[in-house]
């Protein structure tokens, strides 16, 4: 089933581009790429999972248009995300003869983004690429605003560049091939943009809950969109993440990201830990005065009615602390946070002493 496709623009200058949200339009993407960029030769990078779900689907509609198309499946996993794996990926690219005329196209969800786009930005110096994110996270946040990477074993997305795809193309359908537990962990990054950003969008999260749960097209394609838009907005004023303004969409992340690496990748899905560590930035910023136990409160309800997991592992607190000096957001060895001040808007505090983010890990 199709039917019109919702556009949101990527306002980047000469590098801006189309994200084109819609329902059954995956076996359009030969057609969506050629509009926007000559393709004789495709490379899809996509996971185990992913390749016969839907990146065959891809590989189809890419041959329809006449381009020659080699398929390359990785593991699937964060652990995905490496060097010793982009170093596989570099040399498969030679054997198959991609150039700077080749085009990468990303199939999966935000393992495979970050690490097909890190791919395309490094091989020769850059080449172009496309991404078709199939699960609701990539959909929502990692495939818009042209960060890719890999991770370090001890710091998540340490290694990549800035490097913007050509277009982003969404069928909402492929997610009803997800998992509960995936799906749900999506969620949480649809939660974020409404507590950073939208108060009222936070506010029709809580009114569409079955909605959101039952994964109904309408109530869909409406918050994908809006997390797009959001996410447009702030990319668009700092592409490159240098006046600060782009931190606000790591709310969370700060948490999450120790919770991953410590863990090793294998405890929780990054939007499960990234659920957690919203949680944890709300009782940090409680803690220092600057929202209401009732802003703690009402975010927290949204993200258990939802299914998401919101206490922190049983991990050592100073486990968690040291592996938060190796966060991005880190500057001159002092810890930064993204806090709220009320619904719909946060801000990134610097010099909080660790004794409240110890606080903050252990609070219920």
């Amino acid at each position: 089933m199709t039917d019109p496709s919702q556009n949101v623009r990527v306002e980047l200058g000469d590098r801006s581009y189309d994200i084109e949200i819609g329902r059954g339009n995956l076996a359009r993407t030969g057609e969506f790429i050629a509009a926007r960029t000559k393709i004789t030769h495709g490379i899809i990078i996509t996971d185990a999972r992913v390749e016969q779900l839907h990146a065959e689907t891809v590989r189809a509609s890419l041959l329809r248009g006449g381009a020659r198309v080699d398929l390359i499946a990785v593991p699937e996993g964060e652990r995905s995300k490496s060097m010793e794996r982009a170093t596989t990926l570099w040399n498969q690219l030679l054997d198959l003869g991609a150039d700077r005329r080749s085009v990468v196209v990303a199939v999966g969800g935000g393992v495979v983004g970050d690490l097909a786009g890190f791919i395309a930005a490094t091989f020769t110096r850059g080449i172009p690429f496309f991404q078709i994110p199939t699960t609701l996270l990539a959909q929502v946040d990692s495939s818009v605003g042209g960060k890719v990477g890999v991770n370090l074993p001890r710091a998540k997305n340490m290694v990549g560049a800035f490097w913007q795809p050509l277009g982003v193309l969404i069928d909402t359908e492929v997610l009803k091939s997800m998992t509960e537990r995936d799906y749900r962990a999506g969620l949480a990054e649809v939660v974020k943009y409404g507590v950073i950003l939208d108060a009222e969008f936070f506010a029709f999260l809580e009114a569409n809950v079955a909605g959101l749960l039952g994964r109904r097209h309408d109530v869909l394609r409406r918050v994908i969109a809006r997390s797009c838009e959001l996410k447009a907005q702030v990319v668009a004023g700092d592409e490159r993440d240098e006046s600060g303004l782009r931190a606000v969409l790591n709310y969370g992340h700060t948490f999450a990201h120790a919770i991953e690496s410590e863990s090793r990748y294998d405890t929780h899905l990054h939007g499960e830990a990234v659920s957690i560590g919203m949680m944890c930035a709300a009782h940090l910023a409680e803690r220092l005065g600057r929202v209401s136990p009732l802003f703690t409160q009402r975010q927290q309800r949204l993200l258990e009615a939802l299914g998401l997991p919101i206490v922190p592992l049983d991990v050592k607190a100073d486990a968690l602390l040291a592996a938060m000096l190796h966060d991005k957001k880190v500057e001159h060895g002092q810890l930064r946070f993204v806090l709220p001040t009320r619904l719909g808007h946060v801000e990134l505090v610097g010099n909080i002493d660790p004794g409240d983010v110890k606080a903050a890990l252990s609070a219920q």
